[in-house]
């Protein structure tokens, strides 16, 4: 019997695929899993013990995790990337902020990938996540540089991109990895879109990046279940960090009360008028939630 530790890149049907090196051990999880209710996650790290011959692998400890998302089912994610056109369909700021402030409040990195810049110019879009001290990415199909860069930023890390229908996503996943794309093929024929169909969620490692199956991601299941309590959410917009603490009033909200250093920040044109909007609608969603709830 050999114990090994990896990661483990999918479930199915009460089996676990756990990668160790270069070599995917078929698993069974141990039912002490199960009486606790912390099964084992896709993401997790996980020691497991492989027998000398015969029977199978086996998962014997969950490795502790640095973050979660409840749905879909993902766990240790370096960063989530958020991809948002210039056209066809229009930047919604509402919802790339909620996904930005959803990412910082799970400790993961939030990164912008502004695509579709060969037909319309993305600097505004770039300009507002730049200010709010955002790692952002300007693809299309003809900035080879660019694509470069954001494959060398994703090198190591566990990443799940995010977006709303339309803005590219598979277009700039095959661009960073061409052999996705008959992967993505067989994925979505294999998992379908039918209303009672399961959707699984996958890692995938290509050239040293471990990259989350993209049917498994919806920015509604993102909104609904990663909801922000209200003295948290301050928190999740970066660029409100140096102001927070010199407000006239402790119980400040920044969202119209008087001598509030956000709103300031805000008229002084340090903030973007967009991410405050999007914040002020957040906390209007959250204000009235108990903490209790949100558990």
């Amino acid at each position: 019997m050999e114990q090994k530790t990896g990661l483990l890149m999918k479930s199915i049907g009460g089996f676990y695929y756990v990668r160790c090196g270069t070599t995917e051990y078929e698993c069974k999880a141990r039912g002490s899993f199960r009486k606790k209710g912390g099964s084992p996650v896709v993401g997790d790290r996980v020691k497991i013990t492989v027998p000398d011959e015969g029977g199978f692998c086996a998962i014997e400890e969950i490795l502790p995790r640095k973050n979660k998302l409840k749905r879909p089912a993902l766990v240790n994610i370096d960063a989530l990337v958020i991809v948002c056109s210039t056209v066809d369909p229009q930047p919604n700021y509402m919802v790339i902020d909620k996904m930005t402030a959803a990412a910082v409040n799970n400790h993961m990195e939030p990164v912008i990938v502004v695509s579709k810049n060969d037909i319309k110019n993305g600097d505004r879009v770039s300009r507002i996540y730049r200010n709010a001290g955002l790692e952002v990415f300007q693809c299309s199909p003809g900035n080879r540089a660019e694509a470069d860069r954001l494959l060398s930023f994703l090198q190591g890390k566990v990443t799940a991109f995010i977006g709303n229908s339309g803005v590219g996503k598979s277009t700039l996943l095959n661009m960073l990895f061409p052999s996705l794309e008959l992967q993505t093929g067989q994925i979505s024929e294999k998992l379908g879109r039918g209303r009672h169909t399961t959707r699984v969620v996958e890692l995938f490692e290509m050239n040293g990046c471990y990259v989350a199956d993209t049917p498994g991601f919806s920015t509604v299941d993102l909104q609904r279940y990663e909801i922000i309590d209200k003295n948290e959410l301050q928190y999740c917009f970066p660029e409100f960090e140096k102001y927070l603490g010199q407000c006239q009033f402790t119980s400040c909200a920044h969202t119209c009360e008087k001598g509030c250093r956000v709103l300031q920040a805000l008229s002084d044109g340090e903030i973007e008028k967009t991410r405050h909007d999007s914040y002020v609608a957040m906390y209007n969603e959250v204000k009235d939630i108990k903490h209790w709830q949100l558990k």
